[in-house]
């Protein structure tokens, strides 16, 4: 028996060879300097902002280059999959807004002449490229039981060695094919591992497209290509997959900057051009002045679901998520504020090599930023929407009250300086419930009265309003000359300058006497303009809530 027929022999019923693939999958048709890249992600669970993060960054070099940016599912570890986990990466990366040129579209579909883009579909494709590794000696079946392996990583253990398969530790390497065939025929069960050429104590050179050059050993692991499974290993993959689909750039995290060069060997072992690397660092939190990486299991924001769940806008976490990917964002977004986010250039020179500061509040304040730019009527959309999935009550309230809504959300809007009030849809009912009687009424009142605390202090300026000032049909001037009037008739001074020189002089100022109004009203002492929260409510509800006090 030779190579050729101990690969038909592991591998059988594998027709096609490399050649054949590469036809079928020919390079990409696309202008000089186009970048191709992919967010590769495994069904085992939802995605959390650091895959976002990956993903906003690996879609913008791509588009800003007219190149391509496809969707791959890396599914070879078959016992971590969860149901409908692949429904589950798209829907979350179209709720930012993430959309691929080609690759997987649905569970079962695809777009794309490199299709299949689900690894596990890809089956024949990886032994055809395993089967010419054996053919050429530069891969063996591996019998070794996991007691071997133990075995082997205890005596490693003992003398202080490296752990792993290499070298004199690797006891399968060596087999003749005839030991081979018999083990086979004895119904042995195997994997195949590559016959790694390299030496540990040699140094490796590469060029991070991030971090710039880098050193690192040379890889001897004789690792694991073809799994038991007879799917292929996570490295195995990228090398076939990336080849084949003509991926220019591999943008990842940089747990996976040890790899390299396993990768590289993979690719230089086929006479494949390598792609380049680009190793994004870590987000991380500041926890009580301890610097992190942000966790999942400890961090609420480190979930995508997050986000939507509080209601803040994709547009702001990308806005915020460019920002850390790079350090010359925020200021081109200051210079060029009517500009599409499209328009910025993002370059990997620009980007973090040690690791980003993952800042909510900062988050938070673009997300205040973004949604005072949107119009009254494209906020009551997105909060009725949002509410439609997290807050029904408010949901409701939206659909029974729409112009009054649209209303209320336009207070201080659509003006040269916006009111900057709201970070996230969930925080817009929590700050004008007291615009709706349903919710007004069922709420217990807390009065945040104080200047003035008197209750028949309070009560006379309340029913004098009403008795002699109130109008609903007066305009906002006609409206605060009135109460400057009332002011006057009730001691309180109408001018603040007057007030400030001669304080004694008066019980207190027109400021203080609004604010008796704003509270009765809203129980809040700070609320946007209370004028226009006063035409909204009406006369009716402007009584109703006098009289309670």
């Amino acid at each position: 028996m030779d190579r050729k027929e101990l690969a038909d022999l592991l591998l059988p019923g594998i027709t096609k060879t490399i050649e054949d693939y590469e036809k079928m999958y020919p390079e990409r048709n696309l202008s000089d300097g186009a970048i191709v890249t992919r967010y590769a992600p495994s069904p085992t669970g939802l995605p959390h902002i650091g895959n976002l993060y990956q993903a906003v960054i690996s879609r913008k070099m791509a588009s800003q280059t007219n190149g391509i940016f496809y969707l791959r599912i890396e599914d070879t570890d078959q016992k971590r999959l969860v149901e409908d986990g692949i429904t589950k990466i798209i829907k979350s990366l179209n709720d930012f807004d993430i959309k691929f040129d080609e690759g997987v579209t649905s569970e079962t579909t695809e777009t794309g002449i490199y299709a299949p883009y689900i690894q596990s579909n890809r089956k024949e494709i990886y032994w055809a490229f395993a089967k010419y590794l054996i053919e050429n000696d530069m891969a063996y079946p591996c019998f070794c039981t996991e007691e071997e392996l133990n075995e082997i990583r205890q005596k490693q253990e003992k003398y202080k060695s490296r752990i792993g398969y290499y070298g004199r530790h690797a006891r399968c390497r060596n087999l003749t094919i005839d030991e081979i065939e018999k083990r086979i025929k004895n119904g042995d069960k195997y994997i195949i591992r590559l016959k790694s050429p390299g030496n540990f104590e040699k140094q490796f050179t590469f060029n991070d497209c991030i971090k710039g050059k880098m050193e690192l050993p040379e890889n001897d692991l004789d690792i694991i290509i073809i799994k038991s499974d007879g799917l292929p290993t996570y490295h195995f993959a990228h090398l076939v997959d990336d080849h084949l689909m003509h991926t220019t750039h591999v943008i990842r995290g940089d747990e996976w900057l040890s790899s390299v060069p396993i990768h590289t060997q993979l690719f230089r072992m086929f006479n494949f051009k390598v792609p380049k690397y680009a190793h994004i660092a870590p987000l991380l939190k500041d926890d009580e002045g301890i610097k992190r990486k942000l966790s999942k299991r400890k961090d609420p924001e480190a979930s995508v679901t997050y986000y939507h769940e509080q209601g803040i806008p994709t547009e702001a976490v990308i806005l915020y998520l460019t920002t850390i990917a790079n350090s010359n964002f925020e200021e081109w977004l200051d210079c060029n504020k009517d500009k599409s986010i499209d328009e910025f250039k993002m370059e990997f020179k620009k980007m973090s090599t040690s690791g980003a500061l993952f800042d909510l509040d900062k988050l938070l304040n673009i997300s205040k930023n973004y949604l005072s730019t949107l119009k009254a009527s494209e906020i009551y959309d997105r909060v009725l929407k949002w509410s439609s999935e997290f807050d029904l009550e408010f949901k409701n309230l939206l659909e029974k009250y729409k112009g009054k809504s649209i209303a209320i959300f336009n207070i201080e809007r659509e003006q040269a300086k916006p009111r900057k009030d709201y970070a996230s849809y969930s925080d817009i009912k929590k700050q004008v419930w007291y615009m709706y009687d349903e919710l007004f009424d069922k709420e217990t009142k807390n009065y945040e009265f104080q200047k003035i605390t008197d209750k028949e202090e309070i009560k006379n300026i309340l029913n004098t309003y009403i008795s002699k000032y109130y109008s609903s049909s007066d305009d906002n001037e006609t409206w605060f000359n009135k109460m400057k009037e009332m002011a006057d008739s009730l001691g309180y001074a109408s001018n603040m300058k007057e007030y400030k020189l001669n304080p004694d002089n008066y019980k207190g100022n027109i400021a203080d006497i609004s604010n008796v109004l704003r509270v009765a009203l809203t129980t809040k002492t700070t609320t946007p303009d209370l004028y226009q929260i006063m035409k909204i409510l009406g006369p009716d509800t402007i009584k109703k809530r006098f009289e309670l006090l």
